[in-house]
């Protein structure tokens, strides 16, 4: 027989000293122990108008957790020691269907020994041949596939979709990205397919969505770019991390498509120093979306998932969503952006964008810690 102690409703302070909330608003709801493990399940509300709390948004959430291996005594706690960590999480994100792909076939698109700089950033990019051709699949899952031990060197990576006029010529050997000798061929490669960045695990496509491959009109080559973060110069370092892709000929009702919003690689976008808050915009205007969505009349697109992605400086991204000039529910936002931690946020309910609609990227940045200025090296998405 265990006896269980669960201190419901405690707070810190800036002395890291745990304090008894005088307003209990966490309530046990299970609790198992065995010789392993102790499992605690409990409940609150997502706001519980108590200062000593944090409200729980659609936002990152950064959980703080410590242990130690006996059980708290008449004394108080009792100090965890080595046993603590923290985790980001948003649990908020709706639950997804998994679909089993244990038995669907798939192709793996992955870098070769590629040699790592010894310098802050890379971009690795390598042309890729789309090995399923002459009839119709749907890519319904995609993987990384990060070497082990450089979990933290990928820093994302994008699949690009190139011209169709392309030989085999290209699929010979990869060239650092937005270098002056990068080969003619990446420049026909502009449209995003497929977005992976750190942190996030595999990408399900809901069950009536798929990525069309195998047609004419389907991406033949395709661009994967790596962006390898190396903030130490760490030297000698050989990657081989890249995606997998898992198809079917069990065709969904509708393919998927990537719409990039935000800001554009651009020298006139940059940040001061010394900034505790700073923000940006980017723009998709009515006339852009007008035209970008004109095939799509009267029906719009409809977005099921969203990517929010920034570098170092990121602190909170918000995409704000306009129609006939009133602005609309937020289709996805971060308060809480950890670098560390950038997974697809699956939408509760799909989100229809018609042509004429505004989005606006909202990035704010935090440079407080910087003496120069920060260039933006990279799109959001």
């Amino acid at each position: 027989q265990s006896t269980f102690y669960f201190q419901q409703d405690y707070f810190t302070d800036e002395n890291r000293v745990l304090k008894k909330d005088p307003q209990q608003d966490y309530h046990l709801e299970y609790a198992m122990e065995n010789s392993t493990h102790t499992i605690l399940a409990f409940s609150r509300e997502l706001h519980t108008c108590d200062t000593n709390d944090k409200s729980i948004t659609e936002s990152t959430v950064r959980v703080i957790w410590a242990y130690h291996h006996k059980d708290m005594g008449e004394a108080g706690q009792n100090y965890h020691g080595s046993n603590r960590g923290t985790k980001s999480l948003r649990l908020l994100n709706p639950e997804k269907a998994e679909v089993s792909s244990a038995s669907l076939p798939y192709f793996d698109l992955t870098n070769k020994d590629v040699p790592i700089p010894d310098k802050d950033t890379t971009y690795w990019c390598q042309m890729f041949k789309i090995p399923v051709q002459h009839e119709k699949h749907h890519v319904t899952k995609v993987e990384p596939l990060i070497q082990k031990g450089h979990e933290n060197l990928v820093h994302h990576i994008l699949l690009y979709q190139c011209s169709s006029n392309l030989n085999d010529s290209v699929l010979d050997y990869g060239h650092e990205c937005y270098h002056p000798n990068m080969p003619d061929s990446f420049f026909t490669c502009e449209t995003v397919i497929f977005a992976w960045a750190i942190g996030g695990e595999g990408f399900t496509y809901p069950p009536h969505v798929g990525l069309s491959i195998g047609t004419a009109a389907d991406p033949q080559f395709v661009l994967m770019e790596v962006h390898y973060d190396n903030p130490s110069y760490t030297e000698g370092l050989i990657d081989n991390s890249g995606l997998r892709l898992f198809y079917t000929q069990d065709l969904r009702k509708y393919d998927a498509g990537v719409i990039e919003a935000g800001l554009w690689v651009s020298l006139f976008h940059n940040i001061p120093p010394g900034m505790p808050e700073f923000v940006s915009e980017g723009h998709c205007t009515l006339e852009c979306l007008e035209e970008a969505l004109g095939a799509e009349r009267p029906s719009g697109i409809h977005v099921f998932a969203v990517l929010l992605h920034a570098h170092l400086a990121g602190r909170a991204i918000r995409m704000r969503h306009f129609r006939n000039g009133k602005e609309q529910k937020l289709l996805a936002y971060d308060d809480e952006f950890d670098f560390n931690f950038q997974e697809f946020q699956y939408l509760e309910e799909e989100r229809t964008i018609l042509p004429g609609d505004n989005l606006i990227t909202e990035c704010h940045y935090s440079t407080v810690d910087r003496i120069r200025m920060t260039w933006v090296r990279k799109i959001l998405l």
